[in-house]
């Protein structure tokens, strides 16, 4: 989940392409119109499916379902939803996901965590994306992280940027240890 803009989709693109030799990644997009965003994680490697809400502000379970069903889930290791850019409805609505994520990203703002407390409440791990523009942004990473911690004390966070890959190796090892934690549970 995320604002438009904030790098979802270029997050997704950049974890399909490092993770391909490892795993085959399937993806779910939803956006209001276009498949533009499944496009490019398709190109990148991906198995994707769009959803295209016609408006709505937010994905829901029964549209997944209907989505999954498009879907090869025998050659899919690891499943992405990409919610439609959005910093508000996307948290109230429960999709099934096994973890949530939160791209943020510089150029938004430092004052996120404060201006929508809702989507930094429900995620397990938020990536800050763009942390390339930190030295031509002004944005105050302790105010911003100040922020966080009182929505979600501990909450585990991934600087990154997907132009430059800094960040990237952290954030895979940690999708990649939900992963496997998620398949333990599972017997």
């Amino acid at each position: 989940m995320a604002s438009p803009g904030a790098g979802k989709t270029s997050v997704i693109e950049n974890t399909v392409r490092r993770l391909a030799n490892e795993l085959h990644i399937g993806m779910i997009n939803g956006d209001i119109a276009t498949s533009l965003d499944a496009e490019r994680a398709q190109n990148a490697g991906a198995q994707a499916v769009q959803i295209n809400t016609g408006g709505n502000c937010h994905l829901e379970a029964n549209m997944l379902r209907e989505a999954l069903k498009q879907m090869d889930l025998a050659r899919v290791d690891l499943l992405i939803v990409e919610n439609v850019g959005n910093l508000v409805c996307p948290a109230g609505w429960k999709l099934g996901t096994h973890r949530n994520v939160l791209v943020a990203s510089i150029p938004e703002g430092d004052d996120k965590p404060h201006k929508y407390p809702g989507m930094y409440r429900g995620v397990q791990a938020m990536i800050v994306n763009k942390i390339d523009l930190l030295p031509y942004i002004d944005f105050r990473m302790e105010f911003f992280q100040t922020g966080v911690e009182m929505l979600n004390p501990g909450l585990q966070t991934f600087p990154l940027s997907c132009r430059t890959g800094e960040g990237f190796d952290i954030w895979l090892d940690w999708l990649c240890a939900a992963r496997a934690e998620y398949l333990t549970a599972q017997g």
